[in-house]
């Protein structure tokens, strides 16, 4: 855009997925890349040399200079706490790979930091500003199926653990990190997708009922060192206080399964994949037949509200992984909130937290965070 300040951004952490936030940050010139840095200097070096960056030796470095603005925190999410702590006491905005930090406690320390520090902090995911998303959300602020009513989200990914994982490897040579991935658990990684969404649909949860258990205990084989309980299967009751109530299974044992159904009085909004941002919006509108209201079986589509994007990279999705910084830098430059605001990535990590640590089913967990709406982009009102 015309006239739009240059945002200086620096990664750190260059494993798997750095390389996805490299190819996807050029589609937004506003967004300077500076440099990367990790705690393993080979691995720094690695992708640095292959997209021509700069690497930084150390964090503090990354840290004392002045031109970087945002640093995107991109380390193992044990990490994410100090990293995100340290560049906020540094005067840094950041923007943090998902969760915001392995326990509420800590995620409600770096909210409290920032708001003092007055820096931004957001959290991936940040496929709520995708395509997709908000072409459902306008759909559902046109009342296209009235008063919803229960919806349903699925976040199955197939029996990772049986897949020839130790082959994936990114395209500047990082592996992807199954041990980091199976301890941190699937509920961490991969909720958050369909709860972003939600609560930007809904509004603030007020009460979760969950169950969450462990299905697969050797998932690295033989190897004693993976000493985790934590769950690979989770099921989740959402109420969220505007009165809509969804279902949200997450699992790396059952058959892959992305889809998202939205019930109303009047039909059935759904899509099949989140992690594709341009991935097709279908309508399903209610029919009385004699004494019965079906669904017609015949669906339209549901125009995007603007064309998607693709982006060349090696992800198992067309996913834009730079549009949360890209929304980050333009909160800063036109003074205005930040979509994926700290409050908002503080109740959307407090659910899933709640989500993944419910051990039985039938005790319910009262959310104590909320957060101010979140507006729709511009192109999708």
């Amino acid at each position: 855009m015309h006239g739009r300040k240059t945002a200086g951004v620096a990664l750190v952490g260059c494993g798997f997925v750095a390389d996805f936030y490299v190819r996807t940050l050029a589609a937004y010139p506003q967004l300077e890349l500076l440099g990367v840095t990790d705690r393993d200097s080979a691995r720094a070096s690695s992708l640095a040399a292959h997209h021509g960056l700069n690497a930084y030796p150390t964090l503090a470095d990354l840290l004392h200079d002045d031109r970087v603005a945002i640093v995107v925190n991109l380390t193992n999410p044990r990490s994410h706490f100090e990293v995100s702590r340290a560049a906020l006491e540094a005067g840094k905005h950041v923007y943090s790979e998902k969760p915001l930090a392995m326990t509420f406690g800590e995620a409600r320390e770096l909210v409290t930091l920032a708001r003092r520090a007055e820096r931004l902090l957001g959290s991936a995911p940040c496929s709520v500003l995708g395509e997709t998303a908000q072409t459902l959300w306008r759909a559902l602020r046109q009342r296209l199926i009235g008063d919803v009513r229960l919806v349903y989200a699925e976040m199955d990914d197939g029996m990772v653990h049986r897949m020839p994982h130790s082959l994936w490897v990114s395209e500047s040579g990082a592996r992807w990190p199954s041990r980091d991935e199976f301890e941190t658990g699937c509920t961490l990684e991969h909720a958050g997708y369909y709860v972003t969404w939600l609560t930007a649909f809904f509004g603030p949860v007020g009460r979760v009922t969950a169950f969450a258990s462990r299905r697969v205990p050797d998932k690295l084989g033989d190897d004693p060192s993976l000493a985790t309980e934590t769950p690979d299967f989770s099921v989740a009751c959402l109420e969220f206080q505007s009165g809509v109530v969804a279902r949200l299974t997450c699992s790396i044992v059952a058959p892959h399964d992305h889809s998202l159904r939205i019930i109303g009085d009047e039909g059935l909004l759904s899509t099949k994949d989140c992690w594709y941002y341009g991935s097709p919006v279908r309508l399903q509108r209610t029919l009385r037949i004699r004494r019965r209201t079906i669904l017609n079986p015949f669906s339209r589509s549901v125009p995007l509200a603007r064309r998607s994007r693709r982006f060349l990279t090696r992800a198992s999705a067309q996913m834009d992984f730079a549009r949360g910084i890209a929304e980050m830098a333009s909160a800063l430059d036109e003074n205005r909130p930040c979509r994926l605001s700290a409050e908002y990535g503080l109740h959307n990590t407090e659910v899933v937290l709640a989500i993944q640590g419910s051990p039985r089913l039938g005790t319910p967990y009262l959310v104590e965070t909320t957060f101010a709406p979140m507006a729709p982009m511009p192109w999708a009102l």
